[in-house]
């Protein structure tokens, strides 16, 4: 019956408004009314070298005890140097060298101790201390009901555990469940990290901390904030909620839910995650992500998206299935992409299947069917390498079956191929094209900005140079084969270079477009 009704407090305890003062002393009076009946023994005296009556001196019923005092009560031993035992009232006051001990497991030493028999509390004062198994709590006052199990403690009291050391201005210890709760001006400390919160709740038999309020775990190399979780202090995992987020090497993770290891030196985010870098002005959301210290590296996925600030006016934007983040050495940072690889930015757009970006180098590779977008121009090949400068486009190479294409009007298409091309940018503007091996070539030339006709030529190398977005200038570095065909004499579905593919429908035109799913690439 007595452990029924404790746990029916210890649950109503949980419920109330994180520890609030009110709530706490609601449910201590809630205590003092959930006692069990019971059939009231009187204290025994077992052993004094001196006892004395005298009722002018002391009062009516009380016997002085002096020397060597021994009292029982049930299955607790009382000792002190003297007492002062109400007959009547059934109650002891106890000083010098106090200790009682409760069932040969609990034991409370202080300098007084006033216990009743009649309500089984008992009050320790100065120097306190509460051994139970291998935990001790340190206090200057102390409350204990033998009834519900409960010490109370206030005027701070400092509790040692294993490898942990427990400090907070008041709190209960629960025997029956072994739980500490520590309120106000808690500190947690343990070689490895120090943990700092509002209320918290420590179990010394399982070494599980659980938190109540705004919470700070400090260790060498990382924070981690919360303001509800639980660490296990003896496995060092932990898992936390509200607000919560890791800090580790310039690096900021959070979400909806966080578990972190810290012996193998990784955590999970869930839900609304994002891993910020503030150094590289990076942040990379999802709804689940991993990230290692050691090595320094991060995993995300479920609508996964990387951000890149550039500058102030321009931000790169990129979504794939599964995004990694990779730090080799101090200055040397990776992205990797995999699956439907979109991104987007002001100048340049782009769709993948897979992707590789050194943060560092400032240098972007993609791979299978990469396609690229700059104002009018779509760039594809089968391998694409982007050279960025001062945030901005710099160069671009495309390696196999380079082609670049950019639309006249509503069927004409203005085409570069070769084998290789390598295509140079002023202001985010491409200005010109460097072809390298089976140069062809088909452009729109203009009079007075009317078409005159098409012409198609082929050179092995082949230099273009574009203006507004219009080719202006080719210069063909070796002997070209070309031909100038009148604009009625041609059918612009067929005046088409092979390997013409145009895939302006899945082009993102504004950031959100990342994360539609692009059709089956070839």
């Amino acid at each position: 019956m007595k452990f029924f009704l404790f746990n029916i407090q210890y649950k109503l305890f949980k419920i109330i408004k994180h520890y609030s003062t009110y709530g706490l002393a609601i449910f201590f009076l809630f205590i003092s009314f959930t006692h069990t009946a019971q059939n009231i023994k009187k204290i025994e005296l077992v052993n004094a070298n001196l006892i004395d009556y005298d009722e002018m001196r002391y009062g009516k019923n009380i016997r002085r005890m002096v020397g060597n005092v021994t009292l029982k009560h049930e299955n607790a031993i009382l000792t002190c140097d003297s007492a002062y035992y109400n007959t009547e009232q059934n109650d002891v006051q106890m000083y010098g060298n106090v200790h009682i001990n409760f069932s040969d497991t609990i034991h409370l030493y202080g300098k007084y101790i006033g216990y009743s028999g009649n309500t089984r509390i008992a009050k320790v004062r100065n120097d306190v201390t509460l051994t139970h198994k291998k935990a001790t709590l340190y206090c200057d006052s102390l409350n204990y009901d033998r009834t519900t199990h409960i010490a109370y403690y206030f005027n701070y009291g400092k509790i040692i555990s294993n490898q942990s050391v427990l400090v907070s201005q008041w709190g209960y210890y629960y025997a029956h469940l072994r739980d500490f709760v520590a309120v106000k001006n808690v500190i947690l400390t343990h070689p490895q990290y120090k943990m700092f919160s509002d209320s918290l709740r420590y179990n010394i038999q399982s070494g599980i901390s659980t938190f109540y309020g705004p919470s700070k775990i400090i260790g060498d190399t990382n924070l981690i904030y919360c303001e509800n979780g639980w660490y296990d202090t003896k496995k060092d995992i932990s898992r936390f909620s509200k607000n919560a987020y890791l800090w580790s090497k310039n690096k900021l993770l959070k979400g909806d839910s966080l578990f972190y290891d810290r012996g193998k030196q990784y955590g999970i985010a869930t839900k609304n995650v994002s891993l910020i870098d503030s150094i590289n002005k990076i942040i990379i959301k999802g709804n689940y992500g991993r990230y290692h210290e050691k090595p320094d590296k991060a995993f995300m996925t479920d609508s996964a998206l990387f951000v890149a600030i550039q500058d102030s006016t321009d931000t790169l934007y990129l979504h794939a299935d599964t995004l990694y983040y990779i730090t080799t050495t101090d200055s040397l940072k990776y992205l990797k992409a995999y699956y439907h690889v979109k991104m987007y930015k002001n100048d340049l757009q782009g769709a993948c299947d897979s992707l590789v970006y050194s943060v560092r180098d400032s240098v972007m590779e993609l791979f299978k069917v990469p396609i690229l977008w700059s104002e009018q121009h779509q760039l594809t090949a089968k391998q694409i390498k982007i050279f960025f400068r001062n945030d901005s486009i710099f160069k671009i190479f495309l390696n196999d079956i380079a082609f670049i294409i950019s639309h006249e009007d509503s069927s004409l298409f203005n085409q570069i191929k070769g084998k290789t091309m390598t295509g140079y940018f002023k202001n985010n503007k491409l200005y010109k094209v460097d072809v390298k091996g089976n140069g062809q070539t088909i452009y729109y030339p203009k009079d007075n900005n009317e078409i005159i006709g098409a012409n198609k030529a082929e050179s092995s190398d082949i230099t273009i140079f574009i203006e507004n977005n219009e080719i202006k200038k080719i210069i063909f570095l070796k002997q070209p084969n070309a031909t100038l065909y009148p604009i009625n004499q041609i059918n612009p579905v067929e005046f088409r270079l092979d390997y013409f593919k145009w895939y302006e429908n899945i082009r993102p035109l504004k950031a959100a477009d990342i994360f539609k799913k692009n059709i089956n690439l070839p």
